[in-house]
């Protein structure tokens, strides 16, 4: 993992540009007990939990896609460091009416994928006198070592089915494709693409059913500031409902929300979650 969230110093004030779903409410509170003494959240109507006002001194609610209104909040709160958390949903690009600003950014990109939006946005805002801090910047403590974290162990059919998703979900990731790839007795059956980690998940189970070995990476050379790849208790519902048998994600470049609930239900359902060491092959 990259050594960047140890170099920054810890800000005063932090512009939260908060996505779906609980992780911008945990990050929230974790950079509140980390010492940041104010955090305005600039969330988004139809994607942001409403919880959020409850976690951030200040809240700016806007519609998605409407890029220079998000710039001009953030330059409002005089805040010279900035977070994102949170997915917002990967087809809204092709619905939400885009501002001007939007329309002319993307238009400039031959590849669109989180990495190539998302590090335009970075852009945008380091020139409007805003620092994009790294995601994972107050996540330390939900990111696991390597390691089992449930009772239940991988057998050996398993583990090599971890070793083989691990190994595609690398080659996609690294070509923009996705982060999540499904294994089942060494077969692929399901590479993440623009729709998203659940939607790969549930077509996989269309295809082979139930005790699925799930895998999730970030790639090599990741630019932590955003896309890293997070589970949580969502997550678990879903594989709750496919039986999926195994979830592994890399160590160290993963955040995990709720960890302990959610290793308490993956136990409550028999299922094995491992963090793999990521220089595995």
């Amino acid at each position: 993992m990259s050594d960047n969230n140890l170099l920054c110093a810890m800000p005063e004030s932090l512009a939260l540009i908060a996505g779906k779903g609980v992780y911008p409410l945990l990050l929230a509170q974790s950079a509140k007990k980390q010492g940041v003494k104010r955090v305005c959240a600039i969330a988004f109507k139809h994607e942001t939990e409403s919880a959020i006002e409850e976690c951030a001194d200040e809240v700016t609610w806007l519609k998605l896609g409407q890029l220079q209104a998000l710039l001009d909040a953030v330059k409002k709160t005089g805040i010279t460091h900035a977070v994102m958390a949170g997915q917002l949903t990967p087809t809204a690009l092709f619905y939400v009416r885009l501002d001007a600003l939007a329309l002319s950014e993307l238009g400039r990109l031959k590849v669109r994928n989180a990495e190539t939006i998302f590090g335009t946005v970075a852009d945008l805002l380091k020139k409007n006198g805003t620092e994009l801090l790294p995601a994972s910047k107050f996540m330390e403590s939900h990111m696991p070592v390597a390691g089992i974290l449930t009772s239940r162990r991988p057998n050996e059919r398993e583990e090599a089915d971890i070793q083989l998703g691990f190994k595609a979900a690398k080659t996609t990731s690294g070509i923009d494709i996705g982060q999540t790839v499904v294994v089942k007795e060494g077969i692929i059956l399901a590479v993440e693409a623009f729709e998203g980690t659940n939607a790969t998940i549930r077509r996989a189970y269309d295809l082979q059913g139930t005790g699925t070995v799930v895998v999730k990476v970030a790639k090599r050379d990741h630019d932590m500031r955003f896309d890293i790849p997070v589970i949580g208790m969502d997550t678990m519902k879903l594989l709750k409902k496919v039986r999926a048998a195994v979830l592994a994600v890399e160590a160290g470049r993963t955040i995990i929300l709720e960890q302990e609930k959610v290793v308490k239900e993956a136990d409550r359902l028999g299922m094995c979650l491992v963090a793999i060491e990521g220089d595995q092959q």
